[in-house]
C-alpha cells in the first residue's frame, strides 16, 4: 500500500448528545477553557450564510489542488459528520463548489472545513450549510490523488484526530479532542453561566472593574492613584 494514499477506519466519534451540548456554546468560550491553545487559524472563515458548525470530524489529507479523496469522504461520511480537509492551505485550485456542497447537504452532513479554497462562493454564501475555507478561486480541482481519509491532520497547528468534535461560528473554528469532551464541556458551561451574570451586572450598572487596577498594581504599573 503506498504511503500517503489510503483510507483508514474511524474508531470513535463525538456522540450526537455531546455535539448538541457544544452547539449552544460560543467558540470563544470553548477556546478560553482550552487555555487559548487551540485554533484553526484566522484564515479559515465562514463562507456560508450563517449557522453554527458542530459535529465529529471525518478527516481528509489531500494533495494541494486535488479533491479525489474529498469525493470519497462524502461517500464514507455519516449524517452529522464534519469533513475536515487539510489541503496544505493552497489557494490555487478550488477543492469544492456548489455541486459537492449539494452532495453533502443531501447526505445530511454537518459541514466542511477546508484548509484550501472554494468556488461558487455566491451560492455557498446564500445557503446555511456550514463551509469554512481559506479563500476563493474559480480554478477547479484535479482528481488524481494521492491523499488519506481518517488520518491525523493539523490546521495552523490545531491537531485533529478522526472523531474529535469540530465547532465553528463567526469567530472561527476549534477542535475539542475526543478524550477531553466531558471536561471541556463542563468548564465551558460554567464559564458561560458566569458570563451571563457578568453581562447582567454590566446592564444593571453594578459591574465592579476593580480587578483592572489590582492587576496593574500586581504587574508594577506606575502612575496609579
Amino acid at each position: 500500500m503506498p504511503v500517503g494514499f489510503a483510507i483508514h477506519r474511524r474508531t470513535r466519534a463525538a456522540s450526537p448528545a455531546m455535539v448538541e451540548a457544544f452547539r449552544a456554546l460560543p467558540v470563544a468560550n470553548v477556546s478560553d477553557c482550552m487555555s487559548r491553545m487551540a485554533a484553526g487559524g484566522p484564515r479559515l472563515r465562514p463562507m456560508h450564510k450563517g449557522s453554527v458548525l458542530a459535529g465529529p470530524a471525518l478527516t481528509v489529507k489531500t494533495r494541494p489542488g486535488d479533491n479525489l479523496m474529498i469525493h470519497k469522504s462524502i461517500q464514507l461520511a455519516k449524517p452529522g459528520d464534519v469533513i475536515v480537509v487539510d489541503g496544505g492551505g493552497d489557494l490555487t485550485n478550488a477543492l469544492i463548489g456548489e455541486l459537492m456542497a449539494s452532495s453533502m447537504i443531501k447526505a445530511g452532513l454537518a459541514g466542511i472545513v477546508l484548509n484550501g479554497a472554494i468556488r461558487d462562493a455566491g451560492w455557498i454564501a446564500a445557503h446555511d450549510f456550514p463551509v469554512y475555507a481559506a479563500g476563493v478561486t474559480h480554478r477547479g480541482p484535479y482528481k488524481d490523488g494521492p491523499g488519506e481519509i481518517n488520518c491525523t491532520v493539523a490546521l495552523d497547528g490545531m491537531v485533529i484526530e478522526p472523531g474529535d468534535l469540530i465547532l465553528g461560528d463567526e469567530d472561527g473554528l476549534v477542535c475539542v479532542p475526543f478524550a477531553d469532551l466531558d471536561e471541556v464541556l463542563k468548564a465551558t458551561q460554567a464559564k458561560q453561566a458566569a458570563e451571563q451574570v457578568q453581562m447582567a451586572n454590566i446592564l444593571a450598572g453594578t459591574h465592579d472593574p476593580a480587578w483592572v487596577d489590582a492587576s496593574l498594581r500586581r504587574l508594577g504599573c506606575s502612575g496609579l492613584d
